[in-house]
């Protein structure tokens, strides 16, 4: 195992991770985003009203994207397993 593939493989974690945790951070950006404008429209400044939303969000995110998720992580782990015998030389 040389460093190349070792750099490929963590690259292609990073990668994943990123793909992964995409799709709720955004949501949570946006949600958040907004919930903080319509605070400063009306000056309402209530900590639950930030919280909630987003927490809600970010469940319907999971919800919605989790079976793509999974899909990624198995197909990755797949990938890495098949690449085991060429790994370690044989």
């Amino acid at each position: 195992m040389n460093p190349n593939e070792v750099l490929d493989i963590g690259m292609q974690a990073l990668i994943l991770a990123g793909k992964l945790c995409a799709p709720v951070l955004v949501t949570a950006l946006v949600v958040g985003f907004a919930v903080s404008l319509l605070q400063s429209i009306t000056q309402i400044q209530e900590v639950t009203l930030s919280f909630v939303p987003k927490a809600l969000a970010v469940a319907v995110a999971l919800l919605v994207a989790g079976h793509w998720m999974i899909s990624e992580t198995v197909a990755f782990t797949h990938q890495i397993f098949e690449r085991i015998p060429s790994l370690l030389g044989g």
